[in-house]
């Protein structure tokens, strides 16, 4: 699964990983988490983050 970044503030959402912190699965691929989600670094939502290279 492709990892994808925060064009804001670089923080990396590894789908290996997940976000526990904020009920989001390890294994939960990027296109399936909630569109209310935001990063959890600087709070921007999902349409600021770009497919990691």
């Amino acid at each position: 699964m492709k990892k994808y970044v925060c064009a804001i503030c670089n923080y990396v959402y590894d789908p290996a990983v997940g976000d526990p912190d904020n009920g989001i699965a390890a294994g939960t691929a990027f296109e399936d988490i909630p569109d209310d989600w935001v990063c959890p670094d600087c709070g921007v939502g999902k349409d600021e983050f770009v497919p990691a290279d």
